[in-house]
């Protein structure tokens, strides 16, 4: 898929199929946040991956924003080593992690709740922080491919100086 054609059509999914995701393409996805930069290549992150399903339904209680966790056929926990830039990092990783499931035809969603919880249900060292639960899944619902409710570009883009459309 076209890097844009993916951020065009990019939805957070919040209901899963009964499928697994591959080994290849769950493996593709770590090596995208892998991948992803960061400030003076610190690399900040770890990412903890979990399929057991007892695992996946502990998550999904301690995820106050994100219940359907517990219905994902994976998640990967996000922890960073706190740092001046880590939370911009792992941002950059997460979303790289999103978009390159989402070639796969994998459905995901940034799930911002249950740290404290994951971090101690894990063994996530003391200096981590949890940042995110991200599940993964094949979508249960057909999305709305692009269908987003968006600002205009007049709205939010300027030229030059605050004020100045950039144009349409």
């Amino acid at each position: 898929m076209d890097v844009f054609e993916a951020i065009r059509t990019l939805f957070a999914v919040r209901r899963y199929r009964d499928k697994p995701v591959p080994e290849d393409v769950l493996r593709r996805v770590l090596e995208a946040g892998r991948l992803s930069p960061s400030a003076m290549n610190k690399q900040p992150w770890h990412f903890v991956v979990v399929q057991d399903p007892n695992m996946l339904r502990q998550l999904g209680a301690a995820a106050q924003t994100g219940p359907y966790v517990s219905e994902a056929p994976v998640a990967i926990v996000v922890a960073i080593q706190p740092s001046r830039f880590a939370i911009a990092d792992v941002g950059r990783a997460i979303q790289d992690m999103l978009l390159t499931a989402w070639d796969a035809g994998v459905g995901s969603n940034w799930v911002g709740s249950g740290g404290p919880a994951a971090k101690e249900l894990l063994g996530i060292p003391e200096e981590l922080d949890v940042v995110a639960i991200v599940p993964l899944g094949y979508p249960a619902d057909a999305v709305g491919q692009g269908q987003k409710s968006r600002k205009p570009l007049s709205e939010i883009a300027h030229r030059e100086r605050w004020g100045q459309p950039f144009g349409v």
